[in-house]
């Protein structure tokens, strides 16, 4: 709409420029042939030219109301412009301040807020369209160690880079996201396959023990993830993070990198006896 304006402005500067220009042409040539025929003696044409006058008068009194309406024109387009610049600048506040509220400032992943959020409306699909989703718990083995050796700062460099090899590693429709601390969350929709979940865990702990550059350091670090299951480890966002939860818990107890929480185990504990072989089996 500005734009339109603006060219719409131009072109009645143009339009201006022209009457102008005709004004003063026609009053050359009102003058010149008022001085001819003065000095041939044909006064009585002077009446022609009295119209001619006032022909010349009223283009420049147009021209008068023309440079008005151009400079309302003008005044409106500045005033369009700066509207346009302020809501801008509004809109660039507005979606600053609604990124920070659903993404973490260290790491710049959704926060607790947005996953939950995300989590129930995947939860609610599943339930509609008889889907199988899945929640990861991943906990960083031993960050602390880091951050006394190296300093707080070589912690909050490996907490990024980790953060970013996660999010450039996450499938389109899922979404990992920082729980706090050295803790992630990920979220994994429409889920075929057991075994699908354990290629995802695998890769996950793989980039995760890669070195990352720490200031004037490179350190490795390990991870320890826990798998919950929708629908058969739990109905409810809440429910399926606490297992999750739970099963992080045995697989950094355990050392196995990642374990499945199983719907016959107890409500505080998941399967301890889980083996490899029993991480392939499907989900259907």
């Amino acid at each position: 709409m500005t734009e339109l304006l603006i060219e719409a402005l131009k072109q009645s500067e143009q339009i201006n420029g022209l009457m102008d220009q005709s004004a003063k042409e026609l009053s050359l040539v009102n003058k010149t042939i008022k001085q001819t025929l003065v000095n041939q003696g044909l006064i009585p044409v002077e009446i022609a030219l009295e119209k001619i006058e006032s022909v010349e008068n009223k283009l420049r009194d147009a021209l008068a109301k023309m440079t008005v309406v151009n400079q309302t024109w003008e005044t409106e387009v500045r005033n369009r412009i700066m509207v346009d610049h302020q809501l801008a600048a509004a809109l660039e506040q507005e979606g600053g301040a609604r990124n920070a509220a659903f993404h973490d400032i260290l790491t710049g992943l959704p926060n607790r807020a947005l996953f939950n959020d995300r989590l129930e409306h995947a939860v609610a699909e599943a339930k509609r369209h008889g889907w199988t989703l899945a929640v990861m718990f991943v906990d960083l083995d031993k960050l602390k160690r880091i951050n006394d050796t190296h300093g707080h700062h070589a912690g909050d460099l490996v907490l990024q880079t980790i953060a970013k090899r996660l999010k450039q590693n996450t499938r389109a429709d899922d979404t990992v996201s920082r729980h706090g601390g050295d803790e992630f969350l990920y979220l994994a929709t429409q889920i075929h396959e057991q075994k699908h979940l354990a290629m995802i865990a695998g890769k996950m702990l793989n980039i995760i023990r890669a070195p990352c550059e720490a200031g004037t350091a490179s350190v490795s670090i390990e991870a320890s993830i826990g798998i919950a299951i929708f629908p058969k480890d739990g109905a409810t966002p809440e429910l399926l993070i606490h297992k999750a939860d739970e099963a992080m818990y045995l697989a950094k107890k355990n050392e196995s990198g990642y374990e499945f929480c199983t719907a016959e185990a107890a409500p505080a504990m998941c399967d301890s006896e889980q083996t490899s072989e029993s991480r392939g089996i499907s989900v259907a």
